[in-house]
């Protein structure tokens, strides 16, 4: 209710929250005006006492207080959050009598707010002072945002609290099994054990072999039934075409590390070879080999647009064993690459790339080899994680494990602790159960639950890709398992919430995701 609507007795809090261009456009009449205008920008999950003193501090630098606040789709901290929906917030902020305007940013950093608003003074919280503890790299960022239309970054020095902090210890968000996991890594300081790890690994060279995938989404909308056969019919609205397969997975650990190089084969019928070269990060090197007269797979898949829900799929792609010389020159490069490599992984969707002496070669030559194999609808019943003979780490599904141990009905636990290992010489596993998390084990030790961190699901595609991806160089470096679980679930909780591949894990994004659910 606006003050025009109770009577213009008082006005309301909801009278303050405009949109972003207004907001500027308010910053440039009052700058016009003679006011000193101040930005502050956040999340503001839990308006608390630190705040107040935050915006307090803030007000003092100038005469008019702007705030921002990060709108929901781009909050990274972590599953369930925010607590409160971006109105709320706004409106909470808005209560606040030191706030002038509210606006809600419906981007991932304030660069975009700095040069639509232009304050005269940015003011930070004291936690982002030293710019080496800026897990986010976006505070020098900012400053050059700010700086570049004339004004100056300040930092305020009063009592700090963590929203994230409070929302973990006193209110109930997450289930008691998470709950519990979580509460036992703080005692152990896993975060800090984490970041040791994480900091490990940045200088590690990764070879990735495997198929590349081409995943297309179709986007269509349902119709009538047809009038004169049993049809289906959409009607087509939009289409994206994703690199996926061992190119996505390479993409999610490029951040960690400081180079990866894949290994792949692309059909010379239907290569798709320009997308996969435009789609990998900078660091990411790409060995192709061809195959003649076959397509590089692609996999189009129908989708309603509104919830993502996947309709069908048509597989494009030829299985048959690669010819001998296509073998003999994947086996040659194998093996000048494979002594270079800190870590060897392999994704092996079962569409034909990897052969009996490619894996032998791969399980003689590796340093750490680290073995994921997959089951979809092109190899059903035909790629078990058995054709390896030993790896260092295996990580697989829970299908994927009853299917390796053709057991139907043990609890997961016995096929990690007991059946797995005793099919396969592997030092370390990882299988993944979904809502339900995963489970982790270490030769010699027990099997380990890690809680799931989300229930939100945009698109699964590629969710265990990108646990697979983080987990390896994380796992070669000698992270305790149940911290390689929990980093990998919450790679996969990142992924479950991009369509596609339209982006990747990055390390700022699992960073904040960790530290967030870890303080």
């Amino acid at each position: 209710m606006s003050s025009a609507e109770n009577g213009g007795e008082f006005p309301t809090a909801r009278d303050k929250i405009v949109t972003l261009d207004a907001m500027g456009e308010i910053v440039r009449e009052a700058r016009e005006a003679g006011e000193q205008v101040v930005l502050c920008h956040g999340v503001f999950d839990l308006l608390h006492m630190g705040h107040v003193r935050h915006l307090e501090a803030a007000r003092r630098e100038g005469t008019k207080l702007c705030v921002t606040l990060t709108g929901d789709r781009f909050v990274n901290k972590g599953p369930g959050r925010p607590i409160f929906p971006e109105g709320l917030r706004a409106e909470m902020l808005a209560a606040c009598q030191y706030v002038d305007w509210v606006a809600v940013n419906h981007a991932p950093t304030a660069e975009n707010v700095l040069d639509t608003v232009r304050p005269s003074v940015y003011v930070k919280g004291s936690d982002y002072e030293n710019p080496e503890e800026d897990i986010t790299g976006k505070i020098r960022a900012e400053k050059d945002a700010v700086e570049k239309h004339g004004g100056k970054l300040v930092f305020t020095k009063d009592i700090t609290f963590s929203s994230s902090t409070l929302i973990n210890r006193y209110l109930d968000v997450y289930d008691p099994p998470l709950r519990d996991f979580l509460d036992e890594l703080r005692q152990e300081d896993a975060g800090a054990s984490i970041a040791a790890y994480l900091d490990k690994i940045k200088d590690y060279k990764i070879l990735m072999v495997g198929d590349t995938i081409i995943d297309e989404y179709n986007y269509v909308e349902g119709m009538e039934r047809s009038s004169k056969e049993q049809l289906v019919a959409t009607l087509f609205k939009s289409r994206e075409v994703f690199a996926g397969g061992i190119i996505a997975t390479a993409n999610h650990v490029a951040d960690l590390v400081r180079e990866v190089e894949v290994v792949t084969v692309l059909g010379e019928d239907d290569t798709w070879e320009d997308l996969v070269r435009a789609s990998v990060k900078p660091n990411v090197k790409l060995t192709i080999l061809y195959r003649p007269e076959a397509p590089t797979t692609r996999k189009t898949r129908f989708i309603e647009p509104t919830y993502v829900r996947k309709l069908f799929e048509v597989y494009h792609m030829d299985d048959r064993p690669y010819a001998a010389d296509v073998v003999e020159r994947l086996d040659s490069v194998l093996a000048e690459r494979l002594p270079e490599a800190d870590v060897v992984v392999v994704t092996d969707f079962g569409h034909g790339m990897l052969t009996p002496s490619t894996i032998n070669l791969l399980q003689e030559r590796s340093k750490f080899l680290t073995v994921n194999t997959q089951t979809n609808a092109g190899n059903l019943g035909f790629n078990f994680a058995t054709k390896y003979r030993r790896a260092d780490y295996l990580c697989i599904d829970h299908r994927e494990a009853r299917f390796t141990t053709a057991d139907k009905y043990s609890d997961v636990a016995v096929l990690v602790g007991e059946k797995i290992p005793a099919l396969i010489d592997c030092e370390k596993l990882i299988v993944t159960s979904g809502f339900h998390g995963c489970l982790s084990y270490e030769r010699g030790g027990s099997v380990q639950r890690v809680p799931a961190f989300t229930k939100q699901v945009v698109d699964t595609v590629g969710a265990g890709d990108a646990l697979l991806a983080v987990t390896a160089p994380l796992v070669a470096a000698g992270c305790p398992m149940h911290q390689v679980g929990f980093v990998g679930n919450a790679a996969g909780a990142i992924k479950v919430g991009i369509i596609g591949h339209r982006s990747s894990v990055d390390k700022v994004a699992l960073m904040k995701f960790i530290t967030t659910l870890l303080k």
